[in-house]
């Protein structure tokens, strides 16, 4: 079963996906506002049970973000082999890995534009995994990490790419424009290892294949992402670990294939579904 972030008639819910639109579940637990509660309360069960039987009665939505109101995004960075190439530096894959934060206001829905701003035309994409923390907790093993997940879902980490050269040792600036990334559709819930340990990801722009990797080639598999960033700070329920993008993205073609207006990104991945998103330019 997928669960998803909607608005409809003005309104925000959270609800069951089904074939012809939305099951809201919302009504049914209000003492959980968002999903990130529901998750709180280790209630995605609880949110399964409630939608069986039950059809569609929200059908014209917008999606949301499905966390709409994460404590933390930590997203790490050149988590695949040839991405780490990319780099040519020499470096084989170093000892730890890159890590960095975003805003969630930096990300949109699924079907929602994402913007790219007046200050830049370097408008890049980035096809990964986010996963879902559900059970919160610090220094955890990497025998445990799964242990940890609720759900998964999809993220295009849009990055505006001169802006991440602002500085010297930092990418805050260039990963954190409002509106310049994706996530969603919807979290698919965890429950067995093989939905994360060798699972097909691609990025399509206009329908060209621009990155297709497998989760199996991570130089940091999730589960030490978990421990690793755990380490450091206390994860929660809620927080997203979006989990590295395979190589292709758009700069690293000669010349480079920045996003431009009207350009459609499609991100893939198998057991979780696509997330779809249209270039615009800010107005």
């Amino acid at each position: 079963m997928r669960f998803a972030t909607y608005t409809t008639a003005g309104n925000q819910y959270y609800g069951a996906v089904a074939d012809n639109g939305m099951i809201p579940l919302s009504p049914n637990f209000p003492q959980w506002t968002t999903l990130r509660n529901v998750i709180e309360n280790d209630g995605l069960h609880a949110l399964a049970k409630a939608a069986q039987g039950r059809t569609a009665t929200h059908h014209n939505v917008t999606y949301d973000i499905p966390i709409p109101d994460p404590e933390k995004i930590v997203c790490v960075g050149v988590n695949f082999p040839d991405r780490n190439a990319e780099y040519k530096d020499g470096q084989e894959a170093p000892p730890n890995m890159s890590l960095f934060s975003r805003f969630p206001r930096s990300f949109t829905g699924h079907n929602q534009p994402v913007i790219r701003p007046p200050e830049s035309e370097k408008l890049d994409y980035e096809g990964e995994i986010a996963i879902v923390i559900g059970k919160g907790g610090r220094r955890i093993a990497e025998a445990d990490a799964y242990d940890h997940i609720a759900a998964l879902t999809l993220c295009n980490e849009g990055t505006i790419r001169d802006w991440v050269r602002h500085a010297k040792f930092n990418v805050t600036q260039g990963k954190n424009w409002d509106a310049s990334g994706a996530m969603g559709p919807w979290i698919v819930p965890f429950t067995h290892a093989a939905q994360l340990d060798d699972i097909r990801l691609t990025t399509h722009v206009n329908g060209e294949l621009r990155q297709d990797d497998r989760t199996s080639c991570m130089l940091f598999p999730i589960r030490r992402q978990i421990a690793y960033i755990s380490t450091f700070t206390t994860l929660v329920p809620g927080d997203i670990i979006v989990t590295g993008t395979p190589t292709g993205a758009g700069a690293r073609f000669d010349p480079p294939k920045f996003l431009k207006p009207g350009d459609v990104v499609e991100v893939a991945a198998e057991g979780i579904g696509t997330l779809r998103s249209e270039v615009i330019d800010d107005t």
